[in-house]
């Protein structure tokens, strides 16, 4: 008697929406982990989407051919011309791309967190599943989509938006049950953990923020880093998932590396300690249910897991009722484990 063919495997479309280093790396990731993903988990899929800001938009419900997209992408191409259709907007992209989940990776907006959370809300509202880099909507409409994604019975996961592809969400909701965290501390901002790294090594603040951005680790504008702004939407993104909490970025108390000069990285390094950015927030013990948080340079020395943490490296530090501290370390992170969290999301979010 002939063994039964087994059943093909269910084949998820999936598009993206943002097609900068984090939306390439993706694609790269996709295209390396097809096959061992086909085998196990039994996931299959195409990409049938792709928009980005400023070079186009592409839809093809029989998928795209990636590898040509990407090569011509990174030469400056454009992505109509490899669309069955033509939209005018983002808007339009969501509602005809056909896909069952959207990864989003747009730059972030610290203030409103828009459009990314508007799209968000409009990718949810159709019912498909949803992932994202984005921290701006995870601060400024975490309970929305969260209740969104709950009523369309879809994911709304959000891995990569803190720490890159670490799982730092993943720990606090799987792995530590029935736990009452009561404070997050760590390193959050890779860009001013490498600029005080380099300020040790000798240089001064303008040179290594100019070889930060010759990297690709700081923006035109380094303000968002060096004023303390990434750091303190991490932490109100943090507080929102981890803690239960509404939190805005507003209401962290923040002090950037501006004022950091190579005289005080000198004068630290004297007394065996070394300046890092640090970000803290924890239960006020005589308010219940009230949060107190920061963001702002502070010496630490050797005993301190933050001493020992240089570069664009980055840890957490959680600490709860039971488990006492518990600390992750991400040494150097790129674009690819930013993809790599994207990807997890979307396993976790169909399986």
């Amino acid at each position: 008697m002939m063994n039964p063919t087994p059943p093909p495997l269910p084949e998820y479309h999936l598009a993206l929406l943002g097609f900068g280093n984090v939306g390439q790396a993706l694609i790269e990731l996709l295209l390396e982990k097809q096959a061992d993903l086909a085998a196990d988990p039994g996931v299959v899929f195409r990409v049938v989407g792709i928009a980005s800001g400023s070079h186009g938009q592409a839809i093809d419900p029989r998928g795209l051919p990636l590898q040509e997209i990407l090569s011509s992408y990174r030469d400056g191409g454009d992505l109509d011309p490899y669309s069955t259709t033509k939209f005018q907007s983002i808007s339009e992209f969501i509602d005809h791309c056909g896909a069952d989940l959207i990864f989003e990776s747009i730059p972030v907006n610290y203030q409103t967190g828009e459009p990314a959370l508007g799209y968000l809300k409009q990718i949810l509202t159709k019912g498909i599943h949803t992932v994202t880099a984005n921290k701006g909507p995870l601060v400024h409409g975490y309970r929305e989509l969260s209740k969104l994604a709950l009523e369309k019975q879809v994911s709304f996961m959000f891995e990569s938006t803190v720490m890159d592809g670490a799982p730092v969400f993943s720990i606090a909701r799987c792995g530590l049950p029935g736990a009452r965290i009561k404070e997050i501390s760590g390193i959050l901002n890779s860009t001013t953990n490498l600029i005080l790294t380099r300020m040790e090594e000798g240089e001064t603040q303008a040179e290594a923020i100019s070889y930060a951005q010759s990297i690709g680790i700081a923006e035109t504008d380094p303000s968002g880093d060096i004023d303390g702004w990434d750091a303190a939407v991490k932490v109100a993104a943090l507080v929102n998932v981890l803690l239960d909490l509404p939190y805005k970025p507003d209401q962290v108390e923040r002090t950037g590396i501006r004022d950091i000069t190579p005289d005080l990285i000198r004068d630290a390094s004297g007394r065996g300690k070394k300046i890092k950015l640090i970000c803290r927030a924890w239960l006020d013990p005589d308010n219940p249910g009230e949060i107190l948080s920061e963001v702002k340079p502070a010496e630490v020395g050797p005993e301190s897991l933050n001493y020992h943490v240089s570069g664009t490296s980055s840890i957490l530090e959680i600490t709860s009722d039971v488990l006492g501290k518990l600390s992750l370390v991400e040494e150097n992170p790129s674009p690819r484990t930013t993809a790599y969290g994207m990807l997890a999301d979307f396993l976790n979010a169909v399986r």
